[in-house]
């Protein structure tokens, strides 16, 4: 992982936290450790997911993706930290596996934050889970317009799997999210830059699905705001959803356990 640092506190043995997180969880929870006592360390991939956490002389934002196992033992040796805490995605599965591996190594104690929504559709819910991608091959979609929000690494695989489909797709506000919808052949007039509504109302996604003339929405099983915010907008325009099953790991804790379990420093 590299620099920036984005802004520092002082050290403080003993009470350093290192968070893997994101802009959805994330805040929250660095907002919450920070006003139990914590040292506050949050490592996020880019440099605009910095702009959802608030500046606090405790917390430090480190950017850059992780790109070793040994650069970031280097960097829990050089610490270590009291707590190592993944808050990431659950389909960031190679972060993941790597502060599993990493962690029991250097016996370095590791927490992870279980987010989930329950599977079971709501009243008035259209909603089908299914285990991937290609399963969107035995779907009779034909004609549809389907609304992609799985993120961009897996854009291609999912036009692939549709041909029959009309595509559109909501993207991260980041230039890698854009050229990888632009290389999976949406045109620019498909394709939507955007963070999750901070408000939770879907306000934005919900005017692009009616602008669009969406009949079909495929998003990710990952628990938090996201997913939920997909299902409300779903559920209130009547739209059928596709949720992509979550990948199996490890066993977590939902946010107020983990808050629990870490206490004050």
């Amino acid at each position: 992982m590299h620099r920036p640092v984005l802004h520092q506190g002082a050290p403080a043995v003993g009470r350093l936290l290192w968070l893997f997180a994101g802009t959805a969880e994330g805040p929250a929870l660095a907002e919450a450790l920070l006003a139990r006592g914590w040292q506050v360390r949050v490592s996020v991939v880019t440099a605009a997911a910095t702009r959802a956490y608030q500046t606090h002389p405790n917390l430090e934002l480190q950017v850059g993706a992780c790109s070793s196992d040994a650069a970031l033992q280097r960097q829990l040796q050089q610490l270590p930290p009291r707590w190592v805490v993944d808050a990431t995605h659950p389909f960031a599965l190679e972060i993941s596996a790597r502060l599993d591996r990493l962690c029991s190594v250097l016996k370095q104690p590791l927490l992870r934050l279980d987010r989930r929504e329950p599977a079971e559709p709501r009243p008035g819910e259209q909603l089908q889970l299914l285990e991937n991608v290609e399963a969107l091959r035995g779907l009779g979609l034909a004609g549809e317009t389907l609304l992609l929000a799985i993120g961009a690494r897996q854009l291609a695989a999912a036009i692939a799997a549709t041909p029959q489909c009309r595509h559109v797709a909501r993207v991260l506000d980041q230039p890698a999210s854009l050229q990888a919808a632009r290389a999976a052949g949406l045109p620019d007039r498909h394709i939507a830059c955007l963070r999750p509504s901070a408000s939770g109302e879907g306000l934005l996604e919900a005017a692009l699905c009616r602008r669009w003339q969406v009949d079909r929405v495929l998003c990710r099983q990952g628990g938090g705001r996201s997913e939920l915010l997909w299902r409300q907008v779903c559920q209130r325009l009547e739209l059928p959803l596709l949720l992509l099953h979550r990948p199996a790991a490890a066993s977590g804790l939902p946010l107020e356990a983990l808050l629990e379990k870490l206490g004050e420093p």
